[in-house]
């Protein structure tokens, strides 16, 4: 049917909110990037998120009911609840035939996509030139895979994406395949919800093959995050809600005015940039610290404000600003009264976690020299995804909006290291150290950054460093540039004046505060009952407990 065609290029046409629904219905030689020329077709490609939830709910979910029900738009629903999950055992028995010939012979992935071509267990077309672009799509997704995991194409996850893989080409692409044309159209794809991986892996399948897809999540995840680096068309809802079940019909219900007004009120007080924002509303954005430059005086009025009315404080793009102290208070003022009140009252604060005996850590021995170097992405920094989906990722049973925010703050003091290196040290090899050692938080730390509201309270985290207890240790310091990077307080009291941080940080990071006098072996004074029973009603009458 097409003699002359021997190559399919696929490129992803500009979308915009108003335009994407006009784009997707028109036929491929009418969106733009389309030309065929000496034996090569070039198509365009719709691929769009929409991401969160808009004012009016059941308005969103008639509309998700028409994408799929309606023929206007003749898109395929998939979704974890809607993918056929059958597979002949035949095919599964060919999957395991192809990697154990992988495994014996460390096949490339050209030769191990001729394995499972010839296990039939690649989709055909009866256009040469989409029969050609599925063997590409394949090899394209399996180089991810092997880019992206542990042991690339050894990772023991390997049998299930490609079982995934095949049984949902089989399932759900190949009847599809039937009418693909690509001087018509081809398939279109709507995805909705949550996912895993696999379905990660073949929704990259499907754009490799020119597949149209559209992704809708309530909740505001991005199923491409890490997947697909090209930019792509996003576009972002007010709200963010867990997904309901796709729609079997349309709902009746109509939203009143007064409804829909006073949704709009509350999403625009509690939108990016309001000012104003409902408890835990950040919670899955991404923080990032700017840290403030104090007095010793002002030291004491900012570690008690909230987050959103400290300087600079900026929430946008799904990421969100925090002020933050990182200051070091040497030796001790004349007036002792004063010294101690100051310290205890910001040690006694609800947020705040007082560290008296040195070292806090315990630094890890564990080579992951390995585990660092594999989770690097193209652009030679830490990947994300990369890093929350591999096997020793500690923080899996944390909230997925802190792991995220745990491991950007990882990336960037991996990024550009404040660590001072020691004397044989190579740049890589600190960044091996930083690595590593943010796989082993304390749990009172970790607890420490649960308790973070990141436009509310921002916690602290107070060391007393006498020197009778301890010093401050190297794992220490990597701790605390990670606490930095991630927006909390941090406050260091040593009333001998020595070098305690300096030793491993550059004092460029933090304030330091000399006070008038060097006191030895000073032994920290506890509040009383009295003031400590006072404060500590206070704080309960202001929570309103």
């Amino acid at each position: 049917m097409y003699p002359t065609l021997n190559q399919l290029n696929v490129h992803p046409v500009s979308l915009s909110f108003e335009n994407w629904q006009g784009m997707l219905k028109k036929t491929l030689p009418e969106r733009p990037n389309y030309s065929v020329e000496n034996g090569t077709i070039q198509i365009g490609q719709v691929i769009g998120k929409f991401l969160g939830l808009p004012i009016d709910t059941d308005e969103y979910y008639n509309q998700l009911h028409d994408y799929v029900h309606n023929q206007e738009w003749n898109l395929e629903l998939l979704s974890e609840d809607s993918l056929d999950k059958t597979i002949h055992n035949t095919h599964f028995q060919a999957i395991q035939r192809v990697i154990n010939i992988n495994n014996e012979q460390k096949l490339s992935i050209n030769r191990f996509t001729a394995f499972l071509d010839g296990e039939q267990l690649l989709l055909k077309s009866r256009v040469p030139v989409i029969h050609r672009k599925l063997r590409e799509a394949m090899i394209s997704t399996l180089e991810l895979f092997a880019n992206r995991e542990t042991d690339g194409m050894k990772n023991h996850e390997l049998r299930r994406v490609l079982v995934d893989l095949v049984k949902w080409s089989l399932n759900h692409l190949q009847l599809l395949l039937e009418q693909a044309d690509p001087q018509k159209a081809m398939p279109k794809f709507l995805w909705y919800g949550d996912f895993k991986k696999s379905h990660q892996y073949f929704l990259y399948y499907l754009i490799e093959l020119g597949c149209d897809l559209i992704i809708f999540h309530p909740e505001g995840r991005d199923i491409l995050s890490g997947i697909v680096t090209e930019e792509i068309f996003t576009y972002h809802y007010p709200n963010q809600q867990p997904a309901e079940p796709f729609p079997q019909e349309k709902r009746s219900r109509k939203t009143t005015v007064a409804y829909r007004a006073s949704k709009e009120i509350e999403s625009i007080l509690n939108s990016e940039g309001s000012g104003l924002y409902k408890p835990w509303q950040l919670r899955d954005y991404t923080p990032s610290s700017i840290t403030l430059k104090t007095t010793y005086d002002e030291l004491f009025i900012l570690a008690k404000e909230i987050a959103m009315i400290r300087p600079d404080f900026e929430v946008s793009n799904g990421e969100v600003k925090i002020p933050s102290i990182f200051a070091k208070v040497q030796g001790v003022s004349k007036n002792r009264k004063e010294y101690w009140e100051r310290l205890q009252s910001i040690s006694q604060l609800g947020h705040s976690l007082l560290i008296r005996g040195l070292p806090f850590t315990s630094p890890s021995t564990s080579d992951f020299r390995y585990h660092y170097r594999n989770a690097l992405g193209k652009d030679g920094l830490l990947s994300a995804e990369k890093v929350m989906q591999s096997h020793y990722w500690p923080y899996s049973f944390l909230d997925a909006g802190l792991q995220k925010g745990i491991v950007q703050a990882i990336r960037r003091i991996c990024e550009a290291p404040a660590l001072k290196p020691l004397s044989v040290e190579t740049d890589e090899e600190v960044r091996v150290y930083l690595f590593t050692q943010a796989m082993f938080m304390p749990k009172n730390i970790i607890q420490l950054m649960e308790k973070f509201d990141y436009s509310q309270a921002v916690p602290k985290l107070i060391i007393y460093n006498n020197e009778t207890t301890g010093r401050l240790s190297r794992s220490d310091a990597a701790l605390l540039l990670l606490l930095n990077q991630f927006g909390i307080d941090l406050i260091l009291y040593n009333p001998s004046g020595h070098n305690d941080i300096e030793n491993y940080v550059d004092e460029r990071l933090f304030d330091k505060h000399w006070l008038d006098e060097v006191v030895f072996d000073l032994e920290f004074k506890e509040p009383s009952l009295f003031k400590k029973g006072l404060f500590q009603g206070i704080l309960k009458n202001l929570r309103g407990d």
